[in-house]
């Protein structure tokens, strides 16, 4: 062997000898960053499950999700509608949920209970509703997408009043000033209540609404489905349909509806879900 040869084995065998040392060094390194991670995450998942309760969550993920929700919110806006399909697109519905569905409903005596009317004309502030009231509004059709939070969906044409409608012709008491005079519309929108509740006859399903969200002009009081009247197990006789939400918010067989200041209770927000449940 010459000595050049010589020397370019020396070298070869050097940089081989350096590339290995560094690359155990990199192992090393690697490993020990990687338990450092591990032993951070491990750490911190400890530390928030054993944090105290705020609503069914640790409380420092009920404070990430109200985040969560005012950011949401405030990007929401009547604008947003959510996507609409061709009638080609219709699925097969599915049937879940059946908390507040369990006694089956005569429609003809079905009543639509509404609290927190305007009483400045003299009208009380509760007034019953029937069904052909609801039918009496304009009615609009929508093929949109139903999406429900444990993941899955379905394209449904749906038919009803905008509670947009029904908010203009039966009104809602305005917010007043000190003085107990209405405040003026802003941006041509009346002074409404802050929140929506509504629930099911028997109270035992209950969703909250955002203002703004109830007056979506895509939100529907809903009494058929595939151009039939709603079946008991689709919320027979009327029920909301605002597609910019999850199903969790389009709550079946409404039978009560009360407009409030104050944010409302909402069964699924109650078992740690997101209370806005915006799309």
């Amino acid at each position: 062997m010459t000595t050049d040869e010589k020397q370019r084995v020396r070298l070869v065998s050097t940089v081989e000898d350096d590339a290995e040392q560094r690359m155990r060094r990199m192992s090393r390194r690697s490993f020990f960053q990687g338990a450092v991670g591990v032993a951070f995450v491990l750490g911190a998942r400890h530390w928030i499950d054993t944090r105290r309760m705020r609503q069914e969550l640790p409380w420092p993920l009920r404070r990430a999700l109200q985040v969560n929700e005012e950011i949401w919110h405030d990007f929401a806006s009547t604008g947003h509608l959510a996507p609409t399909f061709h009638p080609s697109a219709i699925g097969h519905a599915r049937t879940n949920g059946d908390v507040g569905l369990d006694n089956m409903q005569d429609i003809a005596s079905w009543r639509l209970k509404v609290r927190g009317l305007d009483t400045s004309n003299g009208d009380p502030d509760s007034r019953d509703f029937t069904l052909n009231e609801i039918k009496a509004l304009p009615a609009y059709t929508i093929i949109t997408q139903f999406k429900c939070i444990e993941g899955w969906s379905y394209v449904m044409s749906w038919r009803g009043a905008r509670l947009a409608d029904f908010m203009a012709k039966y009104s809602p008491a305005l917010k007043t000033d000190d003085n107990g005079n209405p405040l003026p519309p802003v941006h041509g929108v009346p002074a409404y209540p802050d929140f929506v509740a509504m629930s099911t006859p028997d109270k035992q399903y209950y969703v909250g609404l955002d203002m703004q969200s109830a007056r979506h002009p895509q939100t529907l009081l809903c009494y058929e489905m595939n151009g039939r009247p709603l079946t008991q197990e689709h919320g027979a006789p009327l029920r909301l349909i605002i597609p910019v939400k999850y199903g969790v918010k389009n709550i079946k067989r409404i039978g009560h509806i009360h407009y409030t200041n104050r944010r409302p209770a909402d069964y699924w927000a109650e078992q740690g879900y997101d209370w806005y449940a915006e799309l």
